[in-house]
């Protein structure tokens, strides 16, 4: 055909509302859309069929298209699904959502001939006469005019005092996200290194699979997600964006002090990009080296069934949060032997542990990850790690940036390994903008080519 193809690499949230934006252009793209997990439009966050998951967000808030805000919550009354604006569903009703909106687009006459799902991985990418070659897993290869990396979160990094012994005894997970609770010992002691979001998926999910064991979540700072109010309360915007990161924190403890803090951080969230944009390099390191675990757990709350759950599984003492450093997990018998610091004391303690599964979150150093096509990317200056390790550098127009400094105009990510030119950008409000945005870059640049 007369059309460019573009190759999206994951069918994650990002990488379908990047493919759906594209397909809604009359004059658009041919596309191939990439994806190694056996269900296109889920991903990792999505894929997951346990009850208790939920979305941190509200339905009001989770339509994959800003320009038509109640699309979610007709969607899932047209499924028979009782909702309104406060809502919050699980997440297993997102996914399904999600796969709904591509197979009606790929069902209907306005994506004939313009989509190809290709149901296995992207191990490499390399410039060939103007246009990309994109190698499969399996052994295929094809061409395209550009590409859009969606590859989504990237799984964990192992924590630096663990022993080679201990990653290959069995009793280390690495992936919680490739992983089922059914696997868990039945019985004895789990410990989860980590106390946030991806800690709470993996409790739950071990309490409803093996709920005779004991959990011990452990972190730097012990710190947990806060949870959603029932109700939700008018967001409040700030009288101006804050210059630095202390002037947020100082706003939210006023507010924390007088009422409650969250309509502040929720007035925050659509100016939180400009801010990040607008701060120098040196606030935003200020930022994330000493408030951003505060930030976290505050921005990304709990939807209220999940912290019910949670508060009951640490009423029980199956859950114990705990706050230390960890010096080293190695081998001891038939365990693991986790030798760790508690926060504010000088003696080490013994845990041991009959598992202990990964939850420290995505891994954003791309000097860490082991993703074939991440690497061959970075072995060919292709991609360059932003100058705070959250991810890849791209420039306003979500083009990739080389070890060059300069942006290729047919390389392309969306998602969260654009942490760090935007920083919030992991839930769908933001997501679904950039997707679109980069759709819109990419129609306007019809003739794409290599360079």
């Amino acid at each position: 055909m007369a059309r460019p193809t573009v190759a999206i690499v994951g069918a994650g949230f990002s990488g379908v509302l990047t493919a759906l934006n594209l397909l809604k252009a009359p004059d658009g793209p041919c596309i191939r859309l990439i994806e190694k997990r056996a269900q296109f439009g889920q991903g990792a966050a999505y894929a997951t069929t346990n009850p208790d998951h939920y979305l941190n967000v509200r339905a009001a808030n989770m339509s994959a298209f800003p320009d038509d805000p109640a699309h979610f919550i007709e969607a899932l009354r047209q499924a028979g699904q009782t909702v309104d604006a406060a809502t919050f569903v699980t997440r297993a009703s997102y996914g399904a959502y999600l796969q709904g909106l591509l197979r009606g687009v790929a069902s209907s006459g306005q994506a004939a001939g313009r989509l190809i799902l290709e149901a296995d991985g992207a191990v490499d990418l390399r410039p060939d006469a103007g246009r990309w070659c994109v190698e499969m897993a399996m052994g295929r290869h094809f061409k395209v005019d550009a590409v859009v990396l969606a590859l989504g979160n990237l799984p964990p990094h192992p924590p630096g005092p663990i022993s080679q012994t201990a990653l290959e005894s069995g009793l280390y997970v690495s992936d919680p996200w490739s992983w089922r609770p059914e696997d868990a010992p039945e019985t004895g002691r789990i410990v989860l290194l980590g106390t946030g979001l991806t800690m709470i998926d993996v409790a739950l999910g071990l309490a409803g699979a093996r709920p005779g064991v004991e959990m011990m979540a452990l972190s730097r700072r012990g710190l947990m997600p806060r949870r959603h109010t029932l109700s939700a309360a008018p967001p409040t915007p700030p009288a101006q964006p804050p210059s630095t990161a202390r002037q947020i924190f100082r706003e939210l403890r006023r507010q924390a002090k007088t009422g409650d803090w969250r309509p502040a951080i929720d007035g925050l969230r659509p100016h939180v990009q400009a801010i990040w944009r607008d701060w120098s390099h040196e606030e935003r390191t200020r930022f994330l080296r000493h408030l951003r675990p505060w930030w976290d757990v505050h921005r990304h709350r709990l939807a209220p069934p999940v912290a019910e759950r949670i508060d009951h599984l640490t009423a029980a003492r199956k859950l114990t949060t705990c706050a230390g450093r960890i010096s080293a997990i190695a081998p001891s018998g038939a365990e693991l032997m986790v030798v760790w610091t508690s926060r504010g004391r000088r003696e080490p303690v013994e845990t041991a542990a009959d598992l202990v599964v990964n939850c420290t979150g995505p891994n954003s150093n791309l000097a860490a990850s082991t993703d074939p096509l991440i690497a061959s990317l970075s072995r060919q200056g292709l991609i360059r790690p932003d100058p705070y390790k959250l991810g890849a550098e791209v420039n306003p127009q979500h083009q990739l940036i080389g070890a060059d400094g300069r942006p290729n105009n047919s390389l392309y990510a969306v998602g969260p390994m654009t942490r760090g030119s935007v920083w919030e950008i992991t839930s769908v409000p933001d997501i679904r903008v950039q997707a679109a945005q980069c759709a819109a870059g990419l129609v306007e640049r019809a003739a794409v080519r290599v360079g």
